[in-house]
């Protein structure tokens, strides 16, 4: 089974630096859910797993994120891709739980619940922590210069062997010829 992971805001939806609270604010960016068709379309299962401390913050409540989750899972839908599944971690940063990232847990139990092998397992993203929470477990990290993605890779220190493009699309086409080979 193809499976790709991927971070939500940042990646899939324009990120803020005031948390993305509501489906007003939910906003694709260019070209990420024709991304996720492409993949879908090319028979990769797609995940997203993504921090929400807005949430632990009070920031909006479960209702709201469901919302933002349903507008995400339409959209797709419309632009005739798939995602499978949606992880979450509420926590804020201080919680010392295993499923925010940097940490795998979230990581872990997609691959437990899919069934798929760690090595190599791709997860798309634009941060450090997204990056840290595959590498850890022996995943392949890619980085997209979308959202905080461009100030990631100007700070440096990336895991080893992280794999850098300019967005999501880009990505996804390397993952679809990749794969295809």
């Amino acid at each position: 089974m193809k499976l790709v992971i991927l971070d939500r805001d940042g990646v899939i939806n324009e990120d803020r630096d005031d948390f993305v609270k509501s489906p007003a604010e939910w906003v694709p960016i260019e070209h990420s859910l024709e991304a996720i068709a492409n993949l879908t379309q090319s028979g990769w299962r797609v995940v997203v797993a993504t921090n929400q401390s807005g949430i632990g913050r009070g920031l909006f409540d479960m209702q709201a994120l469901n919302a933002m989750h349903e507008k995400m899972h339409r959209l797709v839908g419309q632009a005739g891709g798939r995602i499978d599944a949606v992880l979450f971690c509420p926590h804020g940063p201080s919680a010392g739980c295993d499923c925010r990232k940097p940490l795998p847990g979230m990581v872990l139990e997609i691959a437990e619940r899919f069934n798929v092998k760690l090595d190599g397992l791709p997860l798309i993203g634009d941060s450090r922590r997204d990056l840290e929470s595959v590498a850890a477990v022996g995943g392949l990290p890619i980085l997209v210069k979308t959202g905080k993605g461009a100030k990631t890779l100007a700070d440096g220190e990336l895991p080893a062997g992280t794999l850098v493009f300019d967005d999501l699309y880009d990505a996804a086409e390397y993952l679809i010829d990749s794969r295809e080979r």
